[in-house]
């Protein structure tokens, strides 16, 4: 990695200000908790949701903070699973489906089809590993392009949507001759500027939750068949247990950590524990979540009322008179709860800068809002630098893997 690519640098006084004070305080909170728990030995993981992770470079700045040694652990959604095996984000094209010859009663919604812009030299990388429709790609080229943009790689384009798909199955099938979870050998031909690639390198867990394994179409699937739901389970709950610091970046479902059936402060390990089972505790951790939903922030507030309300066993939407997210009852009521409402974006390259500068670690990549300068310079260079998944490089790990 550039040294010199710290994309977020210039920007970390515009991000400060575009928080309020208390998410501000809430930001530098977390940061001295973070600082004061590496200090003293202690892990730090990480809880991704999908998109937005993905788009602000709070995905790869993560793989930067696996790389430095400050993060520790790794759960997220098989969207992003996806998107990492396929380079974080890329750059396509979309020409009218009708136009193309396409069954139009199979096409998406606005009747596009989406094309990935590669080199010659690319495609014919590609063709060594699977075969191509070379009059599809011609008959694309061909065509006027509606637009050109970047977005979530290895997703709806041709060829490189349809490669992931693929993949997945060569990935599944490794994943249970050795009796590994998915993401383990999918990280094993991971660039190492991904989560995965990052972990694969360090010896660092990254794990799909239950909730999240939904997306990334045959890699969703795959995920979900490579080892049995309560095995993931397990392993998510001694990820859990393993670690002091919990940040959770933009995801919805959060049910293992605050609901899970291994966890006896706030869900519901208190059956797992009496069957003898191994149970985890999130008494004494913190729990950071970064969010844009304002009522986080007045569950938290509303501590005393969530609590009376569940002590009660009555409702506890109409007891806050809030929405209410699954995951929010639990962490408003844990004590070790920062809640940050501001944009990942620009809240992630602060706690990173801070944290990092607190432990005196070098970052050598630094992630910026996209909606700033250095934010779409970190989207180009994100799309020129964070590769697909090597394939040859994930077989040559399988050869040596010791069971």
């Amino acid at each position: 990695m550039d040294a010199k690519k710290l994309f977020g640098l210039s920007q970390l006084d515009y991000f400060r200000s575009s928080l309020d004070d208390r998410s501000l305080q809430s930001v530098n909170s977390a940061v001295q908790k973070i600082i004061d728990t590496k200090k003293r030995g202690g892990r730090v993981m990480v809880v991704t949701g999908s998109g937005p992770n993905i788009h602000e470079g709070v995905t790869t700045l993560i793989a930067e903070l696996i790389r430095a040694g400050i993060v520790d652990a790794v759960s997220t959604s098989s969207a992003v699973i996806a998107h990492e095996m396929a380079g974080s984000l890329d750059r396509v094209y979309r020409v009218d489906a009708q136009a193309l010859g396409m069954d139009m009663g199979k096409m998406p919604r606005g009747d596009v089809f989406e094309f990935t812009c590669m080199t010659d030299d690319e495609i014919s990388a590609l063709k060594r590993e699977m075969p191509l429709d070379d009059d599809l790609l011609s008959r694309g080229g061909k065509l006027p392009r509606q637009n050109e943009i970047i977005k979530a790689a290895g997703n709806m384009a041709y060829p490189m949507g349809l490669r992931t798909e693929r993949l997945a199955h060569e990935v599944l099938s490794l994943a249970r001759m050795y009796g590994l979870p998915f993401e383990v050998v999918a990280g094993w031909g991971c660039d190492e500027r991904t989560m995965l690639g990052a972990a694969a390198k360090k010896g660092v867990p990254v794990l799909v939750t239950i909730p999240q394994m939904v997306g990334g179409g045959a890699v969703g699937m795959s995920i979900g068949d490579s080892i049995p739901v309560s095995e993931r389970s397990m392993r998510i709950s001694r990820m859990l247990a393993s670690c002091d610091v919990i940040i959770e970046s933009a995801v919805a479902l959060t049910q293992e950590i605050h609901d899970g059936p291994f966890e006896c402060y706030t869900g519901h390990g208190i059956w797992a524990w009496w069957s003898g089972q191994n149970t985890y505790n999130l008494r004494e951790k913190s729990l950071v979540r970064i969010d844009l939903d304002e009522n986080l922030r007045r569950a938290v507030e509303l501590n005393a009322t969530v609590q009376e309300a569940i002590d009660k066993g009555l409702p506890k939407t109409k007891a806050a008179k809030i929405p209410f997210r699954m995951e929010m009852s639990a962490f408003a009521r844990h004590e070790g709860s920062i809640p940050i409402v501001g944009d990942i974006g620009k809240v992630w390259p602060l706690i990173a800068h801070d944290v990092a500068e607190g432990l005196g670690v070098e970052l050598e990549f630094l992630s910026a809002s996209q909606d700033t300068p250095e934010g779409a310079s970190m989207r180009e260079w994100s799309v020129e630098n964070v590769k697909p998944l090597d394939r040859e490089k994930m077989l040559e790990r399988a050869k040596s893997f010791v069971i």
